[in-house]
């Protein structure tokens, strides 16, 4: 359902960058508002990231009113804070779409629009891509200029200060923008947070600084006494230290939300020569109360009334496999002191708020820096404790050097829990968990577990917490099929396959939760319907059994086919001997578009229709 643009009489005016350059500049702080009630509205409407967007409006409009895009190139970084740039830029009407299916991408996205520079979901991107960009533009000679903007905790992460190091020592005419609003998802953590909070010390010193140049401007004697002493306390309290030994020229901090001042910060760092670094200062979930109160709540929404204190609480009757997994680490933390549960700025969505709360010195939030995470988790499994790290299935990508270098090739017992694997719905092809089973299963070591209901997976992050070396234990997103949980929690035998239904001629071999999609196929047809439970080490002897005693065997997995559990299964077959037709089904070889959950099983035929399409048509 569409917002009535006829409510927003300037915003109207305003469909691309190229009508908002057109009005005067005293009209933006009410184009402002009426781009932050849009988003308000628009949101609430269709459910999607909130509280980002809500701050970064001001910044949003000065960057496109001060930079001619799109042959001047904005950056974005992780995207949640992209939703006032999609709204300004050709998008307006089909906001109500955005993370549905077949509709607006959640993030800046190339395809969509000539203003997405860089397709982003993942954060600390923007910086390292704006340098490539700056560089390009000043070989041809292009007159480009290029900014990018970094926020919501992306500037903990590793890949931030890498790109910051190469732009000092090239030196390109470029721009970034630290979008400050003291949050990720979660809260920011660590050194660099608190360094980038020193606010009313920065301050404090700025004005400092310019009042007593002006007082030592004509006392020759003490200039250098007093350059001394501006370093001295620049280096105590200021942030822009830091970047300026980077080789940025530091610029702030200032106020996000004056869009005036905004723009003719801009306007005046557009000139400027070499790298430039704006600090600006903002509120998560400016304007809208409720999520200025709870800017974690209201990061990521579902459909709500505005006029509400309070989000919708969710109806469902079955746990989340999120909530399964901090369920069980509770447990396990009151059984083991050398526990220690790590997670890469991902509290809430790995279901650790509890942990966090009741073993606070076990809990170890990095920040968004999913490769230190898994190095840390080493460190520490060396030294006799016993680390989990929490982490989505599209993150740990991001960290498959330090899984493979730092844990499996010293057989650490480090025990990840990958959240969101398979199909995650409307965060898109960014976020779909599509290549945890390929990639885990070729490194050595590693011992690789899909539960199919809830009970299944807390017995088997037990079971992978027992083990002496590198364990993953893959689930997805939402909720389970309502299988209660086992308070007692006991080890499952390695490598074990279960015989859920027995049938003839078929057997559907399954590889976690589309077990509960394959099991009225199974039982109408009158088809074996296996739980494989482990992709690695495989169930063999099973393997040969139904091999045997089946005329096809159907893989299904929610996974890439390309190199996944299924592959897996053909291989073994293979060094077997066994001549059998093998049908391979879960994700196909291309990157998977946002919708919900069923809407993409279904077009991707894994729900209980498609599998049955798809083995009466492998065994015609």
């Amino acid at each position: 359902m569409t917002v009535d643009i006829a409510d927003f009489p300037l915003l109207a005016l305003a469909n691309t960058p190229e009508e908002l350059r057109e009005l005067p500049k005293d009209a933006l702080p009410e184009l402002c508002s009426e781009l932050r009630e849009f988003l308000l509205r628009s949101v609430s409407r269709s459910s999607g990231h909130l509280a980002s967007g809500l701050g970064a409006v001001e910044l949003t409009v000065a960057l496109h009113y001060v930079y001619n895009t799109p042959v001047d190139r904005l950056v974005w970084d992780v995207g949640h804070q992209a939703y006032p740039h999609k709204i300004l830029t050709g998008r307006r009407q089909q906001m109500h779409t955005i993370r549905q299916l077949d509709g607006l991408h959640p993030f800046p996205w190339r395809e969509e629009s000539p203003y997405d520079t860089l397709n982003v979901g993942h954060s600390s991107t923007s910086i390292g891509a704006a340098l490539g960009m700056a560089i390009a533009a000043e070989k041809e000679g292009a007159g480009r200029k290029v900014a990018a903007v970094i926020g919501d905790g992306a500037m903990t992460a590793g890949m931030a200060f890498e790109a910051l190091n190469h732009a000092g020592g090239l030196h390109p005419d470029m721009l970034v923008v630290l979008n400050d609003n003291d949050m990720s998802i979660s809260e920011n953590v660590g050194a660099l947070n608190r360094y980038l909070s020193q606010l009313m010390s920065g301050r404090f010193y700025s004005s400092i600084r310019e009042g007593g140049k002006k007082v030592l401007s004509s006392m020759p004697s003490v200039r250098e006494l007093a350059r001394r002493a501006e370093e001295h306390l620049k280096g105590m309290v200021v942030p822009g230290t830091l970047f300026e030994e980077f080789g940025f020229n530091y610029i702030g901090p200032i106020d996000g939300h004056d869009v005036d001042g905004l723009i003719e910060t801009l306007k005046n760092m557009r000139q400027l020569k070499g790298p430039q670094l704006l600090h600006v200062i903002t509120r998560k979930g400016k304007g809208y109360k409720p999520a200025e109160k709870d800017p974690i709540g209201y990061h990521g929404v579902p459909c709500f009334d505005p006029d509400e204190a309070e989000l919708p609480k969710s109806s469902g009757k079955s746990v989340t496999f999120s909530s399964v997994f901090g369920d069980w680490l509770c447990d396990m933390a009151a059984q083991d002191p050398k526990l220690a549960a790590i997670t890469p700025a991902m509290r809430e969505g790995s279901g650790m708020v509890r942990f966090s709360k009741e073993y606070p010195e076990q809990y170890f939030d990095v920040a968004i820096a999913e490769q230190h995470a898994v190095t840390f988790a080493a460190g520490l499994a060396i030294e006799s404790y016993h680390p989990v790290v929490a982490i989505y299935s599209s993150f740990l990508q991001r960290a498959y050097d330090q899984l493979i270098h730092d844990v499996a090739l010293q057989n650490l017992p480090v025990l990840f829990a990958i959240d969101r694997a398979g199909i995650v719905g409307a965060d898109g092809p960014t976020h779909q968990g599509a290549f945890d089973l390929g990639f885990l299963r070729t490194v050595p070591n590693m011992v690789v577990m899909t539960p199919s209901d809830e009970n299944e997976c807390r017995q088997m992050l037990y079971t992978g917490y027992q083990l002496q070396g590198p364990v993953a234990v893959r689930y997805p997103r939402g909720q389970g099929n309502g299988q209660p949980c086992e308070p007692q929690m006991q080890s499952i035998e390695l490598g074990k396959g279960i015989i859920r239904h027995q049938g003839s001629k078929v057997a559907i071999l399954c590889f976690g939760t589309l077990l509960q999609q394959a099991e009225p196929v199974a039982k109408e047809a009158g088809y074996t319907l296996v739980d494989m439970r482990f992709v690695k080490p495989l169930d063999e002897a099973l393997l040969k059994e139904l091999a045997q005693t089946h005329d096809y065997l159907v893989t299904l997995e929610e996974n890439a086919i390309m190199g996944g559990a299924g592959s897996a299964v053909n291989e073994v077959l293979f060094q077997q001997g066994q001549v059998k037709p093998v049908l391979n089904l879960g994700l196909p070889d291309r990157f998977i578009e946002q919708g919900s959950q069923q809407q993409i099983l279904e077009r991707l035929g894994l729900d209980s229709q498609g599998i049955t399409q798809s083995i009466e048509e492998f065994i015609r």
